[in-house]
């Protein structure tokens, strides 16, 4: 018991040390085995610079997907339950039909329980990866990223996260083209990922009065930025409208990120008032 107890701080004192080489929240403390993870931490802030390429067999991606998809239609999930004839009422005055339709779907709820855990553990994600609205395994692929925000260790991890699921949304944006509805629910669901991490960074950048995360919001506003205009190609009237919507909010970050970048740099108190995209700061005196 000891060493497992051992073994589990070691294992929490090495997942804050990498949080705090990503730039999370330093904890200002020292362990007595800080000098033999300091070479684990390098590795990982090198895998997170530069990330290694993994391939996946274009047959085991096509069988896994239809593993999946047999699996889905086999369990019924994702379908409506056709409406069961009336039933005789219990001792208790709860119908029967009732009973079976509610252990359906928790039968349902744990199987796609069991199915988020496996995406995050095995690869599944690779047969998910290029679904988009409509596809059958779309609801594993928004599944898996609510586990990767369940289990960030900050602020700063979760609005990067965001940041990057507003990009995944800007891809199945582009295949979504023409499809007025689904292409407006798509980017609807970007622009919410996208404030909800500029809210993050820029709240942790308030109350840490650094403005180290205010460069990941920047360097996101300016790549998505191009990504977004190029929608505009060949893109109807009412996809173009939406689409400058988009535009106008980036904008509007960028806006915001400079402001809060500007109040850090000349010393204003953290500012009291907030909206959708974090603190509202005050302008500094003397500023145009």
């Amino acid at each position: 018991m000891d060493n497992d107890l051992f073994s589990r701080r070691r294992a929490e004192r090495f997942a804050q040390l990498l949080d705090e080489a990503n730039g999370g929240r330093r904890h200002h403390v020292r362990s007595r085995v800080d000098s033999q993870l300091a070479p684990l931490v390098a590795v990982g802030q090198r895998i997170s610079a530069d990330p290694p390429t993994v391939e996946v067999d274009p047959d085991f991606r096509t069988g896994l997907r239809a593993m999946l998809l047999a699996t889905a239609e086999r369990e019924g999930i994702g379908t409506t339950p056709a409406t069961a004839e009336p039933a005789a009422t219990t001792s208790r005055g709860s119908l029967l039909p009732a009973v079976t339709a509610r252990r359906a779907r928790a039968r349902g709820a744990i199987l796609v329980g069991i199915a988020a855990g496996a995406i995050a553990v095995s690869g599944i994600s690779a047969a998910s990866e290029n679904a988009v609205p409509g596809d059958a395994l779309y609801g594993m692929k928004r599944s898996t990223e609510r586990a990767q925000l369940a289990l960030a260790s900050s602020d700063i991890s979760r609005g990067q996260l965001f940041l990057d699921f507003a990009r995944t949304r800007l891809g199945e944006a582009a295949e979504l083209r023409g499809d007025r509805i689904g292409y407006s629910a798509v980017l609807d669901d970007m622009d919410a990922d996208t404030r909800q991490g500029t809210r993050l960074l820029t709240a942790a950048a308030v109350q840490r009065a650094e403005p180290a995360s205010l460069d990941a919001v920047n360097t996101f506003v300016a790549s998505q930025r191009r990504a977004v205009s190029n929608l505009l190609d060949g893109a109807g009237r009412a996809d173009r409208e939406r689409t400058r919507r988009s535009l106008a909010l980036l904008d509007s970050i960028r806006e915001r990120s400079d402001a809060v970048r500007a109040a850090i740099a000349c010393g204003l108190p953290a500012p009291t008032g907030s909206d959708t995209l974090g603190p509202t700061p005050s302008t500094c005196p003397g500023a145009r």
